[in-house]
Order: C-alpha cells, then sequence, then structure tokens
C-alpha cells in the first residue's frame, strides 16, 4: 500500500472514529508541521501553537477532505493559512505593544534532543537551525513560505502556486528572489563576522 492510500484509509478510518488512526495521521505529519512552524516563526513556543491549530483545523475539517490532491498538500495548505494567520496576529499584538509598554527581547527557547545523540552533534544542528530560521525570518511571510513549501516540504511550483492562490511564475519569482536576500543577508553577515 502506497503513502497515498494509506493516508486515504486513515482518513477514512478517523471519519468513522477511530481515535488510533486519527493519532497515526497525526503521527505521521506533526514533526513536518512543527519544522514548518519552526522555521516561519522562529520560536519553538509558537510552532507548537501552530502545530495545535494546524491540526484541530485538520480534525474539524477532514470531513471536506475531497482527495483531489494529496492529503499533505491539503494539511500543509490549512498551515500555510494559519501561518498567515497567526503572523498577522503577532504583527497587531506587536504594535499593540510598542504603543503600551517598550519591547522587550525574547530568546530562543531550545528543546532539548535525544539524549543517544552526540552532544556535539546537536550542539552545531542546533547552532545551524537558528541561523537558518534567524536568515528565514529577515524575509517576508510570503517568500518565507515559499521557500519552506519548496526546500523543506518538497513540493512543486505547481502544488505551491495552488496552495497559495498565486501563478506558477509568481512562486517561482518568490522563491528566487528570496534565495537571493538569504544569499546577500549570510555573505553581509559573514564579511561583518
Amino acid at each position: 500500500m502506497s503513502l497515498i492510500e494509506e493516508d486515504e484509509a486513515l482518513i477514512a478510518a478517523a471519519l468513522n472514529g477511530s481515535a488510533y488512526a486519527w493519532e497515526k495521521l497525526v503521527k505521521r505529519f506533526e514533526s513536518r508541521v512543527y519544522n514548518l512552524g519552526l522555521r516561519l516563526t522562529g520560536n519553538p513556543t509558537d510552532a507548537l501553537d501552530l502545530m495545535q491549530e494546524v491540526f484541530l483545523g485538520v480534525y474539524r475539517n477532514l470531513h471536506r477532505f475531497r482527495g483531489d490532491a494529496k492529503f499533505s498538500s491539503w494539511l500543509f495548505r490549512i498551515a500555510h493559512n494559519k501561518a498567515v494567520d497567526m503572523n498577522r496576529r503577532k504583527r497587531l499584538m506587536t504594535v499593540q505593544s510598542r504603543l503600551t509598554s517598550e519591547d522587550e527581547d525574547e530568546g530562543f527557547d531550545i528543546f532539548p534532543g535525544d539524549a543517544r545523540e552526540e552532544p556535539e552533534h546537536k550542539l552545531n544542528e542546533i547552532e545551524t537551525n537558528q541561523r537558518i530560521i534567524r536568515l528565514l525570518a529577515k524575509l517576508p511571510m510570503e517568500q518565507r513560505l515559499v521557500v519552506e513549501l519548496k526546500i523543506f516540504q518538497s513540493l512543486t511550483f505547481d502544488e505551491i502556486a495552488l496552495m497559495q492562490e498565486i501563478s506558477e511564475n509568481t512562486a517561482k519569482t518568490r522563491f528566487y528572489t528570496a534565495l537571493k536576500k538569504l544569499k546577500d543577508i549570510a555573505e553581509d553577515q559573514h564579511v561583518l563576522s
């Protein structure tokens, strides 16, 4: 059975009330959704909040999944919408907090890794991930989403265009513009180091 067929079987079982099928469906995608959230928000707490909102939205709307596209595409469309909503709320809250008080700097929360992994390897991985998150945070949300979907979710430009309701050429333009910005930012930071 292919992954797509397995997803369809799990969806059918979940719609028929199987908690096991729902749990298996969530477990299949939770790390990808969390990592998407982490790269888009740059904050582990926000990434967990986004993941919770995504799966709550999927649960509430699972009966609306028609099977026209892959389940993962549908799920990441929901994740995309929730990320955009979260970004809007955060911007609004930031503007409101600036009006009422001074900004406070929030640091990165780091989740401990698997104890079986080498600490030095895990530290390098965390540092690399934090650099990627900081670089991505410098991009506008529309470009950050395209980079996320193309690189980290391995979607095609056609799938990205459908998901974001833009043309395929616009998806490509946003992606390559974002890559150029990331390269320029990384080069500037390297020169300043």
